[in-house]
Order: C-alpha cells, then sequence, then structure tokens
C-alpha cells in the first residue's frame, strides 16, 4: 500500500476546491495515479507525476490535464447516466475561478455587464475585462479553442491590448468564446451591445436578431422545467449573419 496522499494545499481557496474536485473524482472511481496514466483508452494521457500535481493545489493545471483527468475518472453512473457532461462543466467552471483567483487582479469581483455598453469604447472595455474575468487566456490558447480562422492569436492580442475591436459578428463570437462565454444566451447580450457600439449596422443587427430568435426557438421548444441556457455557441448562425 502506497504512502498516504500529501494534503491538499490550500494557500488559494479557488485552486483548492479544483483539487478536492479531482481528488474526488478519482477516489470514486477507485483508482491511482499509475492507473491512470496507463489507461489504454485515452489519448495523450498525462504522467502519473503530471496527475498528482494536477490534484495538489499547488498551481493551476492545464484546462487539457483537468479535461484528461474528468475523461479518465468516470464512473459507470456517469457513463449509463449521461452525466460526463456535467463533470466537464462542473470542472471548466473550477478551473476558469481557479485561473481568475490566480491570474486577475483583486479589484475583479464580477464578469462585465454587456447591458452597459453603448459606445466602441465600452464595448473594448468590457471585453478585456471579460478577457481578465475568464482568467488570461493567452492569444494562443484563444486562436486554439476557437481556430485560427475564426480569431487569430494576432487578433486576439490586438484585442487584449485595446488597439482594435473584433472585425465582425463572427469574430465577436469567438473572441467571446474563447473567453468561455459558451452559450448563446450568455452571448445575445453581447452582440445586442454590439449592435449599439457599432451604430445599428446592418450585419451586426442581423447577427444578433439570428441568436435572439435561435434563443425563442429553443424556449418554445424546451419542456417545462427545462432551460434555453445549454444553448452552447456554436457560431454558424453568427458568420452567415455578418456575411450577409
Amino acid at each position: 500500500m502506497g504512502r498516504p496522499e500529501k494534503p491538499v494545499n490550500r494557500a488559494v481557496p479557488a485552486r483548492a476546491r479544483l483539487a478536492d474536485f479531482l481528488r474526488s473524482r478519482k477516489t470514486a472511481a477507485g483508482l491511482t495515479y499509475d492507473q491512470m496514466a496507463r489507461l489504454p483508452q485515452t489519448k495523450g494521457v498525462p504522467s502519473a507525476a503530471t496527475l498528482k500535481r494536477a490534484a495538489s493545489g499547488d498551481a493551476v493545471p492545464s484546462w487539457d490535464t483537468v479535461e484528461e483527468f474528468i475523461l479518465m475518472t468516470l464512473t459507470k453512473d456517469e457513463e449509463f447516466g449521461g452525466g460526463l457532461t456535467t463533470g466537464l462543466q462542473q470542472g471548466l467552471d473550477l478551473w476558469i475561478r481557479a485561473r481568475r483567483a490566480t491570474r486577475a487582479p483583486y479589484d475583479v469581483h464580477k464578469a462585465p455587464d454587456p447591458t452597459l455598453i453603448s459606445s466602441r469604447a465600452d464595448l473594448s472595455r468590457a471585453l478585456r475585462r471579460q478577457h481578465i474575468w475568464a482568467g488570461y487566456p493567452t492569444p494562443g490558447e484563444m486562436q486554439s479553442i476557437v481556430g485560427a480562422w475564426s480569431l487569430p492569436a494576432s487578433t486576439a492580442r490586438r484585442v487584449i491590448a485595446g488597439d482594435t475591436l473584433p472585425v465582425d459578428p463572427h469574430q465577436t463570437a469567438a473572441f467571446l468564446r474563447a473567453c468561455y462565454v459558451l452559450e448563446l444566451a450568455e452571448l445575445e447580450p453581447w452582440l445586442h451591445a454590439a449592435v449599439r457600439a457599432h451604430g445599428y449596422g446592418v450585419r451586426w443587427v442581423r447577427a444578433h436578431r439570428s441568436a435572439a430568435e435561435v434563443i425563442t426557438v429553443a424556449s418554445t421548444q424546451a419542456s417545462p422545467g427545462n432551460s434555453v441556457s445549454g444553448n452552447v455557441v456554436s457560431s454558424k448562425e453568427v458568420r452567415a449573419e455578418s456575411a450577409a
């Protein structure tokens, strides 16, 4: 029997909560770090040492490591009960909170409110604030999330610096998605804000209308008790409208 695992480092509470979450999954799956690292069905498996560090609370691991950790500790109940999505969403939320706690300034206590945006300067500040709230993803990370065609790292860097704004609704949606605005219901008020900031330009109005219509349809089709907040941003409608 191996030595007991060191206690989670609780110097940063948000980081500790992520570590607790990962350890609880490992315990539920009944696996050791060595066993996890040897799983044949998982691609790109991190080493046992990397997995152990991820659940230590000493630092914030990469999202790729957290995602692999969750996939490797999938329980039978999750597999047959459709709980994998919930586990990944919970892990992503904890990971973003941990990154925010270790990267964002201490005076950032809430996400920006897109309903307060009325000008291009407001939009620029709010996008930069959302980037901070998302835990400062690097331009390279942002490009990897949404693809170089949607948001080149060089463009993301200029938006973060406040030197430019996304050029169209599709790029705006891509920047926000790279800052973990992942649901259409969250994106819609941002597109509405962009409409105001860009003086009600036709392509911006069309993109916002398209997003609002998708939400309306999803809402009317949803069964009682369900929410439309689970509609993940795909940007297809936004891209089509911005090209019109």
